[in-house]
């Protein structure tokens, strides 16, 4: 299916600072869709500060624009959707509350992401470990290219989800499998992960995120909005902020132990 976009940048002051090249490119689609892309290649997309900043400010637009009916995030590039939080920016960050100061953060912008008043897809384009997966889970859905691979992958850091996707993902998919996603902290193929119930459908060749997304877009917006409101109420009615608070808060007390910063210092020594 043919579409027309019209790229367009932001402001460059995104609150924390002023940063000249952006990390994340926006196209706005003629039919109502604006598709959000990281583009962080060369660090396989992971989140640092300034994709923080700029996620947050986009969202923000993005919610009061009348003419978005649909929000979809990917990777530039075909290796990676997002690799999670980006360990050579985030290394120096050894206390508790130093860890609670940037997962609270990106914690906020998860939240924001979930109840984003019109419908959500992550387009998982290629990997998506640890954070990378929480940000998908923020999604109200997930498609993925059949090469992809994911994972909750936390665990293998001496920590656990840091932004609030565990307690999403428990709202998106039954327990049992949400719990196994986490605790098993592997990297699971597409095919695995849409038998999990995580991901949605896998897309190829001729079955791209718009064909899924053809009859939401035949809708006036109110009709989307209206929706996505019960399910927000739903959320703030069970508490799904404070679930979200706490579990940063137990990463932020991971993240201060021994294990975790040795296995940071092995991480990144295998990646020289």
């Amino acid at each position: 299916m043919a579409e027309y976009f019209e790229s367009f940048a932001f402001a460059d002051d995104f609150g924390e600072g002023v940063y000249m090249d952006q990390v994340i490119e926006v196209e706005k689609g003629k039919r109502g869709f604006m598709k959000l892309l990281f583009n962080r290649p060369e660090k396989r997309n992971a989140v640092n500060y300034q994709l923080m900043d700029e996620l947050e400010s986009i969202l923000s637009e993005a919610a009061c624009d009348d003419e978005v009916k649909l929000l979809v995030l990917t990777g530039a590039g075909s290796e990676a959707f997002c690799s999670g939080g980006d360990l050579r920016e985030f290394q120096d960050l050894h206390t508790e509350e130093e860890a609670f100061a940037m997962l609270s953060k990106m914690g906020e912008i998860l939240y924001k992401l979930a109840v984003f008043p019109k419908p959500t897809i992550a387009l998982i384009n290629g990997s998506a470990f640890g954070g990378g997966c929480e940000i998908a889970t923020a999604c109200d859905f997930r498609l993925a290219k059949r090469e992809a691979r994911l994972g909750f992958v936390q665990g293998t850091l001496g920590i656990t989800t840091g932004w609030g996707g565990a307690s999403l993902l428990l709202e998106k998919i039954p327990e049992q499998k949400a719990l196994k996603l986490l605790l098993d902290a592997k990297v699971h193929k597409a095919e695995e992960a849409k038998e999990l119930g995580f991901v949605d459908e896998i897309v190829g060749e001729g079955t791209g995120w718009e064909w899924f997304a053809e009859d939401f877009l035949r809708h006036e917006t109110g009709v989307l909005m209206a929706y996505k409101r019960l399910l927000v109420h739903k959320w703030q009615d069970s508490g799904l902020k404070g679930r979200m608070d706490a579990e940063i808060r137990e990463c932020s007390k991971l993240w201060a132990c021994d294990e975790h910063h040795a296995a940071v210092e092995r991480f990144l020594n295998k990646k020289k």
